[in-house]
């Protein structure tokens, strides 16, 4: 079953609806886990200080230099050979630095930012914490707009709001009805575990689905990448042609038409390169022999069969005792 990221109650004018939050999406991407190519043992990380050590003292946290901040190129490669579990030769290169380098606790670390180049400025947790937001148990709509007024560059991960309990239902469907018949979406704000988000509350296909909003800033103006199209003359019969292609080409959309290949490729080749294992034998049933009733029978049905398969004798008679008189 899948599981819930969230619950709260999501609440527009005085209606307040008990819901969850469900991830509306699956990725079924292939993921691969780093190993030796000697080996293929699995590659695991260290936290490192860089550089040597003394050099890094003389540069008290909050300030920089671009000459100490900076990696040499052969401490560059060898961490990336490292990084990439690189055979003997990264093993050697690993042991060289190693005098270097100097492992770090997961209690020893800050957040660094480098504000500009060579300036690092460091945060510890606590001063992080707090500043850092309270998760959110309601979301509250502010407004409502139109869907199309949203560009979907602004979507970032899709969400199934479900109501949370038998009493949601009723005003759940209320809402759902409403903005299918307004064609609008409710936007509002709330903080997912420890970020906040704008969120777009909008009808889907029999539920109600949330879609957390890149913030304005968050969002590149085209205008400023992509210059001297308003000096371009698009020709009416040059429009009309391409209008022509689009409506050739026009379908209903259908998502099953449209399968990730690279993936069912990646997938074949990879079953392709898996051992095959033979089944294991099923274990041989012991039993007890039954009870002492069926070992009776057991008993008296072998013995008239192997009555009935005794020849005569000699004599004409059957073999075996002499009867006595």
């Amino acid at each position: 079953m899948v599981r819930s990221v969230w619950s709260g109650t999501l609440s527009f004018g005085l209606v307040a609806i008990p819901v969850k939050l469900v991830p509306a999406t699956e990725p079924k991407d292939v993921r691969f886990h780093l190993v030796d190519a000697e080996s293929g043992r699995r590659v695991r990380y260290r936290r490192v200080v860089e550089g040597d050590p003394g050099v890094a003292d003389a540069f008290p946290a909050g300030r920089g230099d671009a000459d100490a901040v900076a990696e040499p190129a052969e401490e560059r490669d060898a961490s990336a050979s490292r990084e990439r579990g690189g055979g003997a030769s990264g093993r050697a290169r690993a042991a060289d630095s190693a005098s270097s380098e100097a492992e770090v606790t997961y209690d020893s670390l800050a957040r660094g930012i480098e504000v500009e180049p060579g300036l690092l400025v460091t945060l510890t947790p606590e001063e992080i914490r707090a500043v850092r937001p309270s998760p959110s148990r309601t979301i509250d709509i502010e407004d409502f707009v139109e869907l199309a007024a949203i560009d979907p560059v602004y979507f970032e991960k899709s969400y199934i709001v479900a109501p949370d309990g038998g009493t949601a239902e009723h005003p759940y469907a209320l809402l759902l009805g409403a903005l299918e018949r307004a064609g609008r979406v409710g936007i509002g704000r709330f903080v997912l575990r420890t970020k906040p988000h704008l969120v777009a509350i909008r009808p889907m296909t029999g539920a109600i689905a949330l879609e957390t909003l890149f913030f304005g800033d968050e969002v590149r103006d085209p205008r400023q990448i992509v210059t001297g199209i308003d000096r371009e003359e698009i020709g009416g019969r040059e429009l009309t042609m391409a209008e022509q292609l689009i409506d050739m080409l026009a379908t209903d959309w259908d998502p099953s038409r449209y399968a990730d290949t690279y993936r069912e490729e990646l997938r074949s080749l990879i079953a392709g390169k898996t051992p095959r294992r033979e089944p294991e034998p099923e274990p041989a049933v012991v039993t007890d022999g039954g009870s002492d009733a069926e070992r009776l029978m057991d008993a008296l049905r072998e013995s008239v069969e192997r009555a009935k398969r005794r020849e005569p004798d000699a004599t004409g008679g059957r073999g075996g005792a002499a009867r006595t008189g």
